[in-house]
C-alpha cells in the first residue's frame, strides 16, 4: 500500500495438530506465525484450545498436559517475539482453583492478556462445562503466566496506539448466544472481533456460521475473525472442518476450510469508524462495564498489495445470482413510490418526456410498472417526443419503437420553432451554440411537459438520474424539476442495468433490441446539432468525466466517508487497465468541483424516491450548505501529487 489508509491485514489460520501434544502443536502454529508474516499480517488468530486440541476431553484435569501447554506458550512467545504481529491462541489455564478455556493474546515475546470463556456450552456434542469454569466464576484480576503477570478479565480489550486498532474477543459459542460478549466489546470501542472456535460439522452447519459471523459483523459494524478446529481434532463422533471466516460489516471478504495454513485479507478500520459515528443508534442506551484496555504498538501493513476485492461498480449488484432479485426489488421500489404520489393526489394520468436515451427509457418502465399497480389503462402514459437541434436519428428512431412497443400515448411536439422564436426575444444568435443555445432547448422541454400535466390533470415525471444531481448536469428548473422524480436514487451504472437487465428478461423482439441499442447508445443531452452524418456530437462523459468514475467516486465520498486521497488509491485498484491514472485524477478533481458548486440544485430537487444506501435529497439522507467551499477537498487532491 503506497499509504496504509487505516487498512489492516489479519488473518485466520488452522494448524496441523496431534490431539494431547502441545510441543508440536505449537511448532505448527510457529510455522505459520512466521509465514504470515512474511505476508504482512498484523493480527493472527487461531482456534480454541489449539495448543492442547479441544478434543482432550478428560486429558484436561491432567496436571501433565497443562504444564506442557504453559511450556508451550513459552515457546512460542521466544520464536515469535520479532515478529510485529499480534497473535491469539487458544488455551487451557489454570486460575482460582479451576480451569478456564482462554484466549491468550500475544505481541513479540510478550503476553498482553488472557480472556476466560464465559458461556460454556454443555449440550448435545458438547461437555465443556465438565472441564472448565465460565469466566464468571473467577476471582483474580491477574495472573501469572509463562512468569510473567498478565490481565485476566473478560472484559479485555487490545488497542493499538499507533492505528484506531481494537481488538475484542469472542470464544467458540459465544457467537451463538444471544447477546455475544463483542456486542458490548464493540460498543465499548472495538472494531475487530477475534473468535477462536471448534465447533463440530454436522450438515448445515457452515451455512448458519456463516450466517451468524455475517449477522455479527453487521450488528455491531464490525471486522470479524473466525477459525475453527481443523479436521486432525476429529475423533470418536464428531468430526471438524478447519472453516476460517473473515468479515466485514456484513460482508465475507475471505472464507476456507483449512488442513493447514491459513487466510487473511485487508479490515478497513476507516469503513467502521465512519459508519459507526453516522448512526446515532449505535451507542443508544449503551450498558456500560468496566472494561480494561491493553495498550501495544502494532501500526497498519504498509507497502503491500490491498488484499481484498474492490468493486468498480458499487451501485450494482455483483452476485450475478442475486442480480435478477435486487434488480427486480429496485424496479418494484421505483414503480411502488410512484403508485402512492399518484393514488394520494388523485390523478390517473402521468406525462413523461422520451427522448430514446437511458433515463428517460428507464424512467417510463418504472411508470408502465406503477400503472399495473394501479390497474390504470397504459393510454394514460402520455409520451412526449420533443426532437430539437441536437436530436439524432438513433435516439429519434428508438424512442419512437419504444412508445409503440409498450401501448402508451405519444405526442410529437417538435421545440424548433419555440426556441428560435425565444432566441429572437432575447436577442440570441442562433449560430452561437453556448450554454444559452443549451438550455433555452431544455426549458423549452419542461414547459411543455409541465402545460400538457395541466392540459390533461396528469403528474409529470422527472427521469433525472443521481449521477446527474451528484454533478450538477441538469438545467436548472429545465430538466431539473418534474413533480415526482422516479430515478433519482439511481445512479447512471445501475440505470444502464436495469435497462438491459428489462430487456432481457421482461421483453423480446424490436422492443428488447430498442432497449439493448438504448444501452449502447452514448450518453447525450443531444442540445448541440449531430454531425454530417446525423451522429450524436455531444458526449456527457466528455464533460463530467466517465459516469463509472463518477459514481465509484460518489459511492465512496457518501457511504463510505473516504476522502480524496483514499478514493483515488482504490479508484486505480478498481479500475487497473481500463483507465490511466492521470484520466481517474482528473475526473476526481472534476467531481469534487462540480459536486460542491452544484448543491443549490440538489436543494430544491423535486421528491422522489429513495432506492439505495446513498440519497442526495435535502429532505433526507444529505444536508449540505449550498455555499460550502471545496478548498479543503482540493488540497487533499493536490496531495495525491506529491
Amino acid at each position: 500500500m503506497e499509504k496504509n489508509f487505516e487498512y489492516m491485514r489479519v488473518a485466520s489460520a488452522v494448524p496441523s495438530l496431534r490431539v494431547a501434544d502441545p510441543n508440536y502443536n505449537v511448532k505448527e502454529i510457529i510455522k505459520i506465525s512466521l509465514k504470515a508474516s512474511k505476508q504482512g499480517v498484523r493480527v493472527l488468530v487461531f482456534p480454541e484450545l489449539c495448543m492442547t486440541g479441544y478434543t482432550c476431553l478428560d486429558l484436561f484435569n491432567q496436571k501433565t498436559l497443562i504444564n506442557e501447554c504453559e511450556e508451550a506458550l513459552s515457546l512460542l512467545m521466544e520464536e515469535t517475539k520479532y515478529l510485529n504481529m499480534l497473535i491469539a491462541v487458544g488455551m487451557p489455564v489454570r486460575a482460582d482453583n479451576q480451569l478456564f478455556n482462554c484466549a491468550v493474546i500475544l505481541k513479540e515475546g510478550k503476553i498482553l492478556g488472557a480472556v476466560p470463556k464465559t458461556y460454556i456450552p454443555n449440550y448435545i456434542e458438547f461437555y465443556e462445562a465438565r472441564w472448565f469454569a465460565s469466566a464468571t466464576k473467577r476471582l483474580s484480576e491477574t495472573i501469572i503466566l509463562c512468569e510473567q503477570e498478565v490481565i485476566f478479565s473478560e472484559n479485555l480489550l487490545f488497542k493499538d496506539d499507533i492505528s484506531s486498532l481494537c481488538v475484542g474477543v469472542d470464544i467458540g459459542e459465544e457467537l451463538w448466544r444471544s447477546i455475544p460478549p463483542s456486542s458490548y466489546h464493540t460498543m465499548h470501542g472495538a472494531n475487530l472481533i477475534l473468535n477462536l472456535s471448534a465447533s463440530s460439522e454436522a450438515v448445515g452447519k457452515a451455512d448458519y456460521l456463516r450466517g451468524l459471523v455475517k449477522n455479527q459483523s453487521s450488528k455491531c459494524i464490525t471486522s470479524y475473525v473466525y477459525s475453527s478446529a481443523g479436521e486432525e481434532e476429529s475423533t470418536t463422533d464428531v468430526v471438524y472442518s478447519g472453516l476460517c471466516m473473515i468479515a466485514e460489516n456484513g460482508k465475507i471478504l475471505k472464507e476456507d476450510n483449512l488442513l493447514d495454513g491459513f487466510i487473511y485479507s485487508d479490515i478497513d478500520l476507516e469503513r467502521i469508524d465512519n459508519e459507526r459515528a453516522s448512526r446515532n443508534i449505535y451507542m443508544a442506551d449503551i450498558e456500560k462495564r468496566d472494561f480494561k484496555y491493553v495498550n501495544f504498538n502494532l501500526g497498519c501493513s504498509e507497502n503491500l498489495k490491498l488484499e481484498r476485492f474492490v468493486d468498480p461498480r458499487p451501485f450494482v449488484p455483483s452476485n450475478p445470482k442475486d442480480r435478477d432479485r435486487r434488480l427486480s426489488d429496485i424496479l418494484n421500489i421505483q414503480a411502488t413510490g410512484l403508485s402512492q404520489r399518484m393514488k394520494k393526489i388523485k390523478t390517473e394520468k402521468a406525462v413523461i418526456g422520451i427522448s430514446g436515451g437511458l433515463d428517460s427509457t428507464l424512467a417510463l418502465i418504472v411508470i408502465i410498472e406503477a400503472f399495473k399497480k394501479l390497474k390504470l389503462p397504459l393510454t394514460n402514459i402520455i409520451s412526449v417526443i420533443m426532437p430539437g437541434f441536437g436530436t439524432s436519428d438513433r435516439t429519434y428512431r428508438n424512442a419512437h419503437v419504444i412508445i409503440d412497443e409498450l401501448c402508451v400515448s405519444l405526442r410529437e411536439i417538435s421545440i424548433k420553432d419555440a426556441c428560435i422564436q425565444h432566441f429572437k426575444d432575447i436577442g440570441h444568435d442562433i449560430n452561437n451554440h453556448d450554454v444559452t443555445y443549451e438550455n433555452a432547448q431544455a426549458r423549452e422541454r419542461t414547459q411543455i411537459l409541465m402545460d400538457i400535466a395541466n392540459q390533461q390533470g396528469g403528474i409529470v415525471v422527472g427521469t433525472g438520474d443521481l449521477s446527474e444531481l451528484a454533478l450538477g448536469w441538469c438545467t436548472y428548473n429545465a430538466d431539473h424539476m418534474s413533480m415526482y422524480s422516479v430515478n433519482s436514487g439511481i445512479p447512471k451504472t445501475l440505470v444502464k442495468y436495469i435497462v438491459k437487465w428489462y430487456a432481457d428478461y421482461r421483453t423480446t423482439g424490436k422492443m428488447q433490441e430498442a432497449l439493448v441499442d438504448v444501452c449502447n447508445t452514448p450518453v447525450s443531452p443531444e442540445l448541440l446539432p449531430p454531425d454530417k452524418a446525423g451522429n450524436i456530437r455531444q458526449l456527457t462523459e466528455n464533460s463530467v468525466g466517465s459516469y463509472e468514475l463518477n459514481d465509484f467516486f460518489l459511492y465512496n465520498m457518501l457511504r463510505n466517508g473516504y476522502g480524496p486521497e483514499k478514493t483515488y488509491y482504490l479508484a486505480k485498484i478498481a479500475f487497473e487497465g481500463e483507465y490511466e491514472y492521470q484520466v481517474i485524477y482528473e475526473t476526481l478533481i472534476k467531481f469534487y468541483k462540480r459536486f460542491f458548486t452544484q448543491q443549490f440544485k440538489r436543494s430544491c430537487m423535486p421528491d422522489g424516491v429513495k432506492v439505495g444506501s446513498v440519497s442526495l435529497s435535502p429532505r433526507g439522507d444529505w444536508k449540505m450548505p449550498s455555499d460550502a467551499s471545496y478548498e479543503l477537498w482540493m488540497k487533499k487532491c493536490e496531495n495525491i501529487k506529491k
